[in-house]
């Protein structure tokens, strides 16, 4: 079972991982048989760790490329969720989304499925712009 703890220490980690892209931060958030999806629907998501490294290397950004702000809103059981904000500086404008995140920890504090749920903004200055 999880406790927000272990969830605020899974993002803080993913965070370390995504500016470092080290191998070993990387493997330090998943399990062996973890399953990431980089948007619900991912028709060929990572399954299993190598996958997991490979495919964010493959896609890795570079450090300074984004910044990134995150709330646990939700643990439940071994289920959390977390509203987050990404924006890409390395763009011209940068691009921002919001993203829900939605992971599964096992005992241990390490993820064995990792949902992102995410939609780019609006461009700023029109009717419906995300606040």
């Amino acid at each position: 079972m999880a406790d927000r703890a272990a969830a605020e220490d899974w993002f803080r980690r993913y965070r370390v991982a995504w500016e470092s892209n080290d191998e070993g931060d990387i493997r330090g958030l998943f399990t062996d048989d973890a399953v990431y999806r980089g948007k619900p629907d991912d028709p060929e998501p990572y399954v299993g760790l190598e996958a997991i490294v490979a495919g964010w290397l493959d896609d890795a950004d570079q450090p300074g490329d984004t910044e990134f702000e995150w709330a646990v809103l939700a643990v439940d059981a071994d289920v959390a969720i977390a509203r987050c904000v990404t924006t890409y500086l390395n763009e011209e404008p940068p691009t921002t989304y919001d993203n829900l995140f939605v992971i599964r920890l096992a005992p241990g504090g390490r993820a064995t499925e990792f949902t992102d749920w995410w939609i780019p903004r609006r461009a700023s200055g029109g009717p419906g712009d995300a606040a």
